[in-house]
């Protein structure tokens, strides 16, 4: 199993549920307002009348099988939706209750 976390502009929220939807992926924890700078050309998003934007995350727990469809998904989102910005990340998930 591998945890996924993502974070993209809040712009992109029902755009990720619907995602999320397509895919069958049921379980996941959403960050409704998170701050922070992109790596790449992001404008930083936080919340204050200098740079109002914000972002979200969400973190889902999925089956190793899945990631590179969902992964394949966030960048075609990301490709589509350049300018506000989403990005994920890959990590193990050695146990789970």
């Amino acid at each position: 199993m591998k945890a996924v976390f993502i974070t993209y502009n809040q712009a992109l929220t029902e755009k990720v549920e619907y995602m999320l939807e397509k895919l069958n992926i049921r379980g996941f924890t959403q960050f409704p307002s998170v701050l922070g700078t992109g790596t790449k050309n992001g404008e930083p998003r936080m919340g204050t009348h200098t740079w109002p934007e914000q972002n979200s995350a969400l973190i889902t727990i999925v089956d190793d099988n899945m990631v590179d469809v969902l992964l394949e998904k966030v960048q075609k989102l990301d490709a589509i939706n350049y300018e506000v910005g989403i990005r994920a990340f890959v990590w193990n998930v050695e146990k789970t209750v």
